[in-house]
């Protein structure tokens, strides 16, 4: 048992000496800011620049710093800059694209057999401009605080329940404390088993990962993974890497998921290239998704066909082992289809 395992020692790493705190509440939050860091003349990028969308930009300056300076066209800022064309109505792309609206009660999600999904909290760390919730009501489905025990309450009169997923938003927004007394209280429910903690956190602010946070996931008697999520290889810098390295070589497994984006990683050299790089941390590759047809998204598209054949090229040039599963979720499915 994990619990049973001693903590590798190590040093604390150079991120940690500001606060994950720190860093989200100095974030960037509007297009301006950030592109004036870049050195970016809005007047010279190939695309329309707004400022007022209801989905507002925020973008931590640890995930900045991965960016080019004066390429406006680099993919990690593609994936936060938010752009006129979020503006337009297309025929299939919806506030609710999974349909999860009005599933379960507020604060949790009863999908699929054997395992329930707990929304943590209303906002990211970072907001992905393709993201399937940024429309969804948290105001009403997330009030985290004031519903946990009937989610707890929940959990508990349904044996069928092995697996409990946290989500959001990000549940690391949680502190370590409140989300040290969560997995207490998960753990004291014998027919739960597994932990999964989905979460960008990491990635965009690698201090996140705490000595805490560590000792927790380490000690609980779940057995606990994180899933997190990253689309290009430029957003695994040694730092970032390092940090969820941290958390395998204490025996709790990392796995990567990502979403296939046009224009950012819709090529096999790239995706390849994330493979490589996650695995060179301990992290293994996971879920490719094709793109969950939210309103404000449509720009990132890539088709079925042009997925599968990225996915061909990564089995002639990768190992197995480090090729995603291509998936898509189809609102009313008893799990995600596999496409590949």
């Amino acid at each position: 048992m994990k619990n049973s395992a001693a903590i590798i020692p190590v040093s604390s790493p150079e991120c940690q000496k500001k606060s994950w705190k720190h860093e989200l509440k100095n974030a960037f939050s509007n297009n301006r800011q950030l592109l004036e860091y870049l050195q970016i003349d809005k007047r010279a990028a190939p695309y329309e620049i707004n400022e007022s969308l209801d989905f507002p930009v925020r973008v931590p300056l640890s995930f900045a710093k991965r960016m080019k300076v004066g390429d406006p066209l680099d993919p990690l800022l593609l994936q936060v800059l938010a752009n006129d064309i979020e503006n337009q109505v297309v025929a299939g792309y919806g506030k609710d694209p999974l349909l999860e609206q009005g599933l379960s009660q507020p604060g949790l999600l009863h999908k699929y057999y054997g395992r329930v999904l707990f929304i943590l909290s209303g906002s990211c760390a970072i907001n992905c401009r393709y993201c399937f919730r940024r429309h969804f009501p948290y105001q009403t489905s997330a009030d985290s605080y004031s519903n946990l025990q009937n989610n707890l309450d929940y959990v508990s009169s349904d044996t069928s329940i092995s697996e409990v997923i946290l989500s959001g938003g990000d549940p690391l927004l949680m502190g370590d404390q409140q989300l040290a007394l969560l997995v207490n209280q998960l753990s004291e429910i014998p027919h739960v088993k597994q932990l999964r903690i989905h979460t960008r956190m990491p990635i965009v602010i690698p201090s996140r990962i705490t000595e805490q946070l560590i000792e927790l996931l380490a000690a609980t008697r779940l057995i606990t993974c994180l899933v997190v999520h990253t689309n290009h290889p430029n957003e695994i810098d040694d730092i970032t890497g390092t940090q969820l390295q941290r958390l395998v070589q204490n025996g709790i497994p990392v796995l990567n998921q990502s979403v296939l984006l046009k224009d950012i990683n819709n090529n096999s050299k790239t995706l390849a290239l994330l493979s490589r790089r996650l695995f060179s941390y301990q992290i293994l590759p996971y879920y490719l998704h094709l793109l969950d047809p939210v309103q404000g998204s449509a720009h990132f598209y890539e088709s079925e066909a042009n997925a599968l054949v990225l996915i061909d090229s990564l089995r002639k040039s990768l190992p197995g082992f480090l090729v995603p599963r291509l998936a898509v979720e189809r609102p009313g499915e008893k799990s995600k289809t596999i496409l590949a």
